[in-house]
């Protein structure tokens, strides 16, 4: 019989062949290709030898004859078998549809420009290598007000603002038990590890839930979720409500402490670290610059009088004698230096390894926070060779974090989120040293000055009960009691507060809707305004001024200063690149749940960033 050469045929022949051809021989090619991965050369033998290879067919067999090799019919089946080995793959991920560990890292107090400003001494395996391989959104702003620790963290992890989530503030007066709280504070809980009361701290203020709330929902509580910071509230708030633990520092013993809220007894191996007191190896050494002086281009002269000494010593330039800081203030001097950082690393290693997060079926979940950067920067402004060094040193610290997950959970199997809950200003000395706007102005001076222009006018004395994030809380028994009119009272009080140079606006905070005040501002009072913790009157200061000591410098305001941050996300399918579109600190919360395919918060009101889910 002739044989016949088929050409490379068009599609509806490929189609119209497959049909006859492929369902006849199909089975048989797909057990002669096992065998020969397995090299199971009897089953093969039970074959019919013409179908040893199913590529050459005689004519006999079909309606023509064919001696020559098929090349479109292995082109096909060579696509085939793709397909069927490209779905068994995506079967064997289904394990990987999410990662194995989700650490979200809040710098304290960290600007966004530090990114860049400090980059030249930067490590290639630390910032930079999360720059270069993770995605930033390089314009990442706080879309409320004010701009403080407890807040920041707080909306970071809900998506959430203040009018919502109900941390409205580090501190604020309430009402209902007519007394100033701390935003961790509860009385109903006992401290676990040390013998201070630094432990009697849980969520128990916060209205809403966290995203690692909601992982703990969505996995029917099997995932893990820790938190681990210096500062309570940076531990505390970002582990949410249903968190396996919560872990910070006790300045007094320098222990890692928590509460009967999570546990009745610390796990042995944070007992351990407690036993070895490295705080106390860190402090009976010197700080000094990581590097030669002269390779610190960003900083101001070092011993700068603007600047905060450290705990008590005269001294206030490098290097810093830590062993000679009094025993009794060891612990809490300890908190202001770098090695702080390192420490509160370890710490999250050591509860990686021991609590083998990101070793379970479902995604686990670390919150770290780094505090001793908002300590130094407070106490030496962003200009200082101390925060300069502080970031060397911190990219070091996560450079050797990003080599421990590598080695531990495995590259691209964790999905790291970094930002910070509030940026700084700058020290006011400075910038007027520099012909730059700026002051500081004394609180209590502040609130003199009002007690007395309403006593002189309506007899009531100190209506002002408290004064905290630049809003006024005053004595509605006191007005109600003098039987003066209320709303003749508070007109006396804006009036008496525009005195004052440094103020641009003042309103009531119950007609934040109906003030005349421009965008972003308007947004950012109503988002920060909280019916049942705010103060009656807020005020507005220019910008380069806050509220405090004519040392150091705060954070507080709405300013880009205070208010941009950096977000960089990095590791599980997370792509290169960057964005200067303008985000905001709760778009993160509702980022992470789209990829771990959970609900968001419950008081989300961020948006998906879609360049990551994407």
């Amino acid at each position: 019989m002739q044989n016949i050469h088929v050409p490379f045929p068009c599609a509806d022949q490929l189609v119209r062949c497959s049909v006859s051809v492929f369902q006849i021989y199909l089975p048989y090619y797909i057990i002669i290709k096992i065998c020969e991965v397995e090299n199971c050369c009897k089953i093969r033998e039970l074959l019919p030898s013409g179908l040893v290879n199913p590529l050459f067919f005689h004519a006999h067999s079909i309606n023509f004859a064919i001696k020559q090799e098929f090349i479109w019919l292995k082109i096909f089946y060579y696509l085939l078998f793709a397909l069927i080995f490209f779905f068994k793959n995506a079967n064997a991920q289904n394990a990987e549809d999410n990662p194995k560990l989700v650490v979200g890292i809040v710098i304290d107090q960290m600007r966004w420009d530090y990114l860049y400003r400090f980059g030249n001494n930067y490590s290639n395996d630390g910032f930079k290598r999360m720059l270069n391989s993770g995605y930033s959104f390089e314009n990442t702003y706080i879309p409320y007000l004010p701009t403080y620790t407890a807040v920041g963290h707080t909306s970071v992890y809900t998506g959430s603002v203040p009018a919502i989530h109900g941390i409205a503030g580090n501190n604020w007066y309430e009402r209902s038990i007519s007394k100033k709280v701390y935003c961790t504070d509860d009385s109903t809980v006992t401290t676990v590890g040390s013998n201070t009361s630094q432990g009697k701290m849980s969520p128990v203020n916060m209205w809403v839930t966290t995203v690692s709330d909601e992982l703990r929902l969505s996995t029917n509580f099997k995932s893990k979720v820790i938190g681990v910071s210096i500062k309570d509230r940076g531990s505390i708030l970002p582990a949410g409500h249903s968190a396996n633990a919560a872990y910070w520092y006790d300045d007094k013993e320098g222990k890692w402490i928590s509460s009967s809220y999570y546990m009745n007894e610390l796990p042995a191996w944070v007992k351990k670290i407690n036993n070895a007191d490295e705080v106390a190896q860190y402090m009976s050494k010197d700080w000094n610059l990581l590097l030669d002086k002269q390779k610190y281009l960003q900083s101001d002269n070092d011993a700068n009088d603007f600047e905060g000494t450290y705990h008590g010593q005269k001294n206030n330039s490098f290097p810093y004698d830590l062993n000679a800081i009094e025993k009794k203030e060891k612990y809490a001097a300890f908190k202001t230096t770098p090695f702080a950082a390192t420490y509160t690393f370890n710490f999250a290693e050591a509860a990686i390894e021991n609590e083998k997060l990101g070793q379970n079926t479902v995604p686990d979940f670390l919150a770290v926070s780094i505090s001793s950067t908002d300590y130094i920067g407070h106490r030496n402004g962003p200009n200082s060779l101390e925060i300069e060094d502080a970031y060397l040193r911190l990219d070091r610290d996560i450079a050797h974090f990003l080599q421990f997950l590598d080695a531990k959970i495995g590259k691209e199997k964790y999905l790291i989120f970094l930002t910070a809950d509030h940026a700084v200003n700058h020290i006011p000395a400075y910038l007027n040293a520099h012909k730059l706007p700026g002051a500081v102005f004394d609180n209590k001076s502040f609130v003199n000055q009002i007690n007395d222009a309403v006593e002189a006018a309506f007899g009531i004395k100190k209506i002002i009960l408290n004064s905290d994030n630049y809003q006024l809380y005053l004595d509605r028994k006191a007005i109600s009691h003098s039987g003066k009119d209320a709303n003749l009272v508070k007109e006396k009080i804006m009036e008496e507060v525009r005195k004052f140079p440094f103020v641009t606006d003042v309103f009531e905070t119950q007609k934040i809707l109906v003030t005349t005040i421009p965008e972003p501002l308007h947004t950012r009072l109503i988002n920060g305004y909280n019916a049942l913790r705010s103060g009656d009157i807020h005020y507005i200061i220019k910008p380069g001024y806050f509220s405090g000591s004519s040392k150091g410098t705060t954070h507080g305001m709405w300013n880009p200063y205070d208010s941009h941050i950096p977000l960089i996300w990095y590791g599980w399918h997370i792509k290169p690149g960057a964005t200067h579109k303008e985000v905001y600190m709760t778009d993160i919360a509702p980022t992470v749940a789209a990829l771990l395919k959970i609900q968001m918060p419950s008081g989300c009101v961020g948006k998906v960033l879609q360049e990551i889910v994407n």
